[in-house]
């Protein structure tokens, strides 16, 4: 059976749908089965990978709002060979309101992924910059969390209040919820602030911090547009490297 892992801080800009990507895609040319959930009615993971939400008929949002809905549907296969994705829509920003009324609201994505989990040895769900129901329904189908911090002024701005959440629905909801690592995302070495945030977070969080660091990189920037992961954009790239360095860092540390 697969593990799934909520890509989770509710800071915008930190690197969230960056880390789904292109950890998932350097995964899946690793050979591992790999699914992305776009769970962020923003759809930047679906528009991202060369998906046209405004074409796509099945989404997530049919998998959460629709009974007995084959969630099989809503995968599509991508560029990168062994890479699905259950896209976002439009539909989706509006989920959160249609749902509060449902008996179970919470574990809908849960039940929605028991359906594929076993055709997968990892599932990446991209949470919205958000602390809302569609968030906790990424923390309790997940099982484990993946924090992406940005390397700037204010990184740990707001993490007490993360980490609240997380206990909140461990205690809650999600017995078997952990921290699975923290990434620390758009480093520039040039400049004593992202030392000095390095060094923060890592007193904060201690060995969950992943080693590898990903840099600032105006490649990784460019690929999204191309609806490319980096490594299938320009696989020589700095951000490229270091999301391989990351993959393998992961796969290490999960054990698989």
């Amino acid at each position: 059976m697969g593990k799934s892992y909520a890509i989770f801080n509710q800071k915008g800009g930190v690197g969230k749908t960056t880390t789904n990507i292109n950890l998932g895609a350097c995964l899946a040319r690793k050979g591992k089965r790999v699914l992305l959930v776009d769970i962020d009615p923003q759809g930047n993971t679906t528009s991202g990978l060369g998906l046209v939400k405004r074409e796509l008929r099945d989404t997530l949002y049919e998998a959460l709002t629709m009974e007995e809905y084959d969630v099989h549907k809503a995968v599509y296969h991508t560029e990168t060979k062994n890479l699905d994705i259950i896209p976002a829509s439009v539909d989706l920003s509006g989920a959160e309101v249609e749902l509060i009324q449902i008996f179970g609201r919470e574990i809908l994505l849960r039940n929605v992924l028991a359906q594929v989990k076993d055709e997968y040895d990892f599932i990446f769900i991209d949470c919205p910059p958000s602390l809302g129901l569609l968030t906790v329904n990424a923390l309790v189908a997940a099982d484990g969390v993946i924090i992406p911090i940005q390397c700037e002024f204010y990184a740990l701005e707001g993490v007490s209040q993360l980490m609240k959440t997380v206990e909140l629905v461990r205690r809650e909801m999600n017995r078997n919820l952990q921290i699975t690592g923290v990434i620390l995302s758009m480093f520039d070495g040039r400049t004593n602030l992202g030392l000095q945030v390095v060094q923060e977070v890592k007193r904060f969080f201690g060995n969950k911090v992943f080693k590898t660091v990903i840099p600032k990189n105006v490649r990784l920037a460019e690929a999204p547009s191309y609806g490319l992961s980096i490594v299938d954009y320009d696989p020589s790239s700095k951000g490229a490297k270091a999301y391989k360095k990351l993959a393998d860092e992961f796969v290490q540390r999960e054990g698989r």
